[in-house]
């Protein structure tokens, strides 16, 4: 780079630090800097457009276009060429703007005359934030070293943005963090929760963007990048051989914070003008910028490494560490990008609430949060860079939404929702130690799921028999080691001991898919939910299941047994396991080991496959429990995580109607037990449909026993089978219209 472009940008830098410094108005200050900005680049024209809501930008100040555009001009996100750079977030640099693709003429402007147009988006961490734009009447193409300094004075504007600067009337220059935002997410655990925001990392904030002394940031920058090196190669050491995949990721960071690139672009960043910290968070924006556009995982994973250690070395330099000395507040609703079931678990029950600007509603953190049910809602995205700690927060994990700093009229609606459901509550206390047994005087037994031990004291309290469900995965995905066998023992034994004496049905090692192992090296697998998984992890692996099962005999320790394999798809599978649980029991019985005074062994049907097995697999197993969310999806060919097409299909569609009740014909024939496990058997309406159809055990999350419950003690199955007939003989693709027709009748 020549030094010309590099004395200029730091001059306006300069400039723009002593605009920044007057004690003027966020509007006289914004205009200020489009006259600094017009003058330093050589233009006629310099304009800044904010956003005043999520899709629409409004030009907010101007040298050089019409003053009474100002704050009247307004366009949608990708509409003309200065929607185009927002929404690409990527620069556009043109001679001939009117004949540019896209280009779109607003005549209160006045800018027919200027030809060349330079747009940037003005934005942070990966959040846009407006657009910054230089326009001349000369036909020219901006150089690479104008670019470079208008995207450099960008990002300046955008911490400025942060700060404050330029706060004045209007939505779009309204103070940051400080109005009502909605966001629409998915629904990863249901429940609502009022509170207050808990960051799971706290926001950095960058109050010093522009350098006095660029030698001095150099340095500063060099001993910060060091002092990163060190503690990441100080990571290494400590995680040793043991965990594969923390060890990919540590070795991606050693080699993006030894990337001589990386800290060029920095280094030039700080020459020209910018503060180290600025320098750091100039190169985060861009990745996370770069991480909206790609669609390939790998470099997604490399540039959230990359953003990642931008934002350890940011905390080196601030000294803004994770102990911020703020206090987690009394009900605090969670904030994070990600998290992993450890950390989630660290926070246990103070929870009030979980909102991720990522995760899925298969990820471990979802399990943990429903074992713990707690309200979740993944995919919101850019809440993180919204919210602030101790913010007031609502979240809605029926809908997927969460409210942030929500108006009066929100909170009314909301409390009365809240209100509504402990009432529910409250109602379903009063059947809980009561059978439910239908109007036509069927027994339904529902049982609950679980996954961690702290699911089991509310075994008694919510009403269930017993658990129909435990998943054992959650004690090996919280770890960065395998668990010995004799941990295993103790916890399965504190289980059975919790549970008094009710069933508990333990499902064996579902790994793979969705839940991967930290110590387990991954699959490169194109679609891991038809991947190597569950049981097909513990045939191929046949001393994980061995150990598995040993704990389990060791800490049923005489008491009844109950164990069931995942992911089932073909007899010989379900045969091979029950052959291997066979000879463990010969062992332990040669061992001395007291074995199980009842043991029964069982499979879950989440393929349709399964469906159509010969009867001699219905024959030897010992009961079916339906794995309604996998079966569910394979059934239907619609992906669960993907909010494009999971929500197409009902649930009680004729056709997965069917299917069910196929499956309850079959085990009917050959006397075997059969249950529906999954989320649906937790909503009324399908719970009841599933009960008509000829399912005595669901089993659900606690908090759905009451609900379901309540309306099976209500209805008449006979009936409720009635209605589901006709809808059928009539055509109709789904049933629920008519259930729900007829449960309005009934009042």
């Amino acid at each position: 780079m020549s030094d010309r472009p590099e004395s200029e940008s730091r001059k306006l830098l300069g400039r723009l630090r002593d605009a920044m410094a007057g004690n003027v108005a966020g509007q006289a200050r914004l205009d200020e800097i489009t006259s600094l900005i017009a003058g330093s680049m050589g233009c006629e024209v310099c304009s800044i457009y904010l956003f005043r809501d999520a899709e629409t930008l409004e030009l907010c100040a101007t040298k050089g276009l019409n003053k009474e555009a100002v704050h009247h001009t307004r366009m949608k996100m990708g509409e003309g060429l200065v929607g185009r750079v927002a929404k690409l977030r990527a620069m556009v640099n043109t001679p001939d703007a009117p004949a540019e693709k896209g280009f779109r003429y607003m005549p209160e402007t006045g800018e027919e005359i200027y030809s060349s147009f330079l747009g940037v988006p003005i934005q942070r961490l990966g959040e846009a934030l407006g657009v910054l734009v230089v326009q001349s009447k000369a036909a020219r193409e901006f150089s690479a070293d104008e670019v470079y300094a208008l995207e450099v004075v960008a990002m300046v504007l955008a911490e400025m943005t942060e700060l404050g600067a330029f706060v004045g009337e209007g939505a779009a220059m309204s103070a940051r963090h400080s109005q009502p935002v909605m966001f629409r997410g998915t629904v990863g655990q249901e429940g609502a929760a009022e509170g207050h925001v808990w960051l799971h990392e706290p926001r950095v904030v960058v109050t010093n963007p522009i350098a006095d002394d660029p030698q001095k940031e150099l340095v500063r920058l060099s001993e910060a990048v060091e002092q990163l090196r060190v503690g990441v190669d100080r990571m290494l050491q400590i995680a040793g051989r043991q965990d594969k995949e923390q060890l990919q990721v540590l070795e991606a960071y050693r080699m993006f914070a030894n990337s001589k690139g990386w800290m060029r672009r920095m280094e030039e960043d700080i020459s020209n003008g910018l503060s180290a910290e600025a320098a750091v968070e100039k190169e985060q924006s861009t990745a996370r910028a770069r991480m909206s556009q790609v669609t390939d995982s790998y470099l997604r994973e490399r540039l959230s490494d990359l953003d990642d250690l931008s934002n350890r070395l940011l905390r080196i330099l601030t000294g803004q560490g994770s102990d911020t000395g703020a206090e987690l507040p009394a009900d605090p609703i969670l904030i994070a990008r990600n998290i992993g079931p450890a950390e989630l678990l660290e926070y246990g029950r103070s929870l009030k609430g979980i909102v991720l600007e990522e995760g899925s509603v298969g990820s471990h953190a979802a399990v943990v949060a429903r074992a713990l049910a707690i309200p979740l809602v993944v995919h919101a995205s850019g809440v993180t860079t919204e919210a602030l700690n101790g913010d007031h927060i609502m979240v809605d994990g029926e809908q997927g939404i969460a409210h942030l700093r929500p108006d009066e009229t929100v909170v009314s609606a909301f409390r009365d929702k809240i209100a509504m459901l402990a009432a529910a509550q409250e109602r379903y206390a009063s059947i809980r130690d009561k059978p439910a047994v239908t109007k036509n005087n069927q027994t339904i037994s529902l049982q609950m799921n679980a996954g961690l031990m702290a699911d089991l004291p509310s075994l008694p309290t919510s009403g269930a028999e017993g658990v129909g469900l435990f998943r054992t995965e959650l004690q090996f995905l919280v770890r960065n080691q395998m668990p010995r066998r004799s941990e295993l023992v103790a916890l399965y034994a504190r289980v059975l001991d919790a549970a008094q004496g009710k069933r508990v049905v333990f499902r064996t090692l579902d790994i793979g898919s969705d839940k991967v192992l930290p110590y387990m090296k991954p699959n490169d697998e194109p679609n891991p939910a038809l991947g190597w998984r569950a049981i097909r992890v513990g045939l191929d692996k046949p001393g994980i299941m061995r150990m598995q099962l040993q704990a389990l005999i060791r800490a049923a320790n005489g008491r009844p047994l109950t164990v069931m394999f995942p992911f089932v798809a073909q007899m010989e599978e379900y045969t091979e396991a029950r052959r291997l649980m066979d000879k463990t029991l010969a062992a332990e019985a040669r061992l001395g080991h007291v074995l199980p005074e009842k043991i029964e062994v069982g499979a879950m049907l989440e393929t349709p496959s399964l469906a159509f097995a010969p009867v001699k697999f219905f024959e030897d197993v010992d009961f079916l429990s339906i794995g309604g969310n996998d079966l569910k999806q394979f059934f239907f060919a619609a992906d669960r995580e993907n909010e494009r097409v999971r929500r197409r299909y009902d649930t009680l569609n004729v056709s997965f109607l069917s299917l069910v009740e196929r499956i309850v014909e079959r085990c009917e024939q050959t006397g075997t037990a059969v249950s529906f496990c999954g989320e649906d058997a937790g909503r009324p309406i399908e719970a009841l449909c599933f009960a008509a159809i000829g399912l005595r055990t669901l089993s659900m999350r606690p908090a759905s026993i009451g609900p379901v419950k309540s309306l099976l003690r209500r209805c008449d199955l006979d009936e409720v089978r009635t209605v589901i007939a006709n809808a059928r003989h009539r055509g109709e693709m789904s049933v629920r219209p008519a259930i729900m027709d007829w449960l309005r009748e009934q009042g």
